[in-house]
């Protein structure tokens, strides 16, 4: 099986765990390196237009486009990001050898460096999938990598078991050839919803949360069969054999 898991808008400047594992070169690094040139070339007030943010975080990140080509210190995908999935992946806590399993097993997308491997070096960014930039050819982030994306998770899926376990938010199926997707490839997707009397409702800070702490149940597990999938149970969520479906179980709190 192959996960995807979608990165976050915070991330970290320094490890929190002294691990010593080898860094993998990200698979578009070079498209990376271009949209941070294109940033770095517009003022703080633009970029805090483009991103939908402060002008402290657009100063921030002018200034982590301007060092993008001078800073060598960088971090494993896994260990940059910092959003509410990343806090219940808990990555800084996995072992050297969960971490080489990961490795095999998971993508972290990106709308910067698009498919990233957990241990691929990274540095700190900012982007959004709307964003047009000139290295983008004309298109927006979804639109640049859509077919960039869309061949090189199939071939790896196809290249494993065929199955894709999807516990990313569905804002990052735009960047795929989702229909494409579906048909070569089975996908699952577990869906976590809180009960509020005899109604079921997703909330997104549960979501994320289930969704980082359901990778590493997947990752310490060594989960190859989607139907171990069931045994998962975190803050409350179970599996509920009455609702969902095969491809869509659904974890009920």
């Amino acid at each position: 099986m192959q996960i995807i898991l979608a990165s976050a808008k915070i991330m970290n400047d320094k490890l929190k765990t002294d691990i010593k594992i080898s860094q993998s070169t990200p698979s578009f690094q070079q498209e990376a390196e271009c949209f941070a040139r294109d940033m770095a070339q517009y003022a703080t007030e633009t970029i805090a237009e483009m991103l939908n943010c402060s002008q402290q975080i657009a100063a921030q990140n002018k200034s982590r486009y301007m060092r993008f080509f001078e800073d060598t210190f960088k971090l494993p995908a896994i260990f940059s990001y910092n959003g509410q999935a990343y806090n219940h992946l808990k990555a800084d806590t996995l072992h050297a050898a969960d971490l080489k399993y990961a490795q095999e097993k998971l993508w972290i997308i990106s709308f910067m460096y698009g498919l990233l491997r957990p241990l691929d070096a990274i540095l700190p960014y900012r982007m959004e999938g709307n964003i047009e930039l000139p290295s983008g050819k004309g298109q927006k982030m979804f639109g640049f990598w859509r077919s960039r994306l869309t061949d090189k998770l199939i071939e790896t899926i196809k290249a494993d078991d065929g199955i894709l376990i999807h516990l990313a938010t569905e804002e990052y199926q735009h960047l795929f050839d989702w229909q494409r997707v579906k048909k070569e490839v089975r996908i699952i997707q577990p869906l976590f919803y809180v009960r509020k009397g005899s109604d079921l409702k997703m909330q997104a800070v549960w979501a994320k949360t289930c969704r980082g702490a359901m990778t590493r149940f997947i990752i310490e597990n060594r989960i190859n069969n989607p139907e171990e999938l069931k045994a998962f149970c975190y803050e409350g969520f179970i599996y509920n054999e009455q609702l969902g479906e095969a491809n869509y179980p659904h974890f009920i709190k």
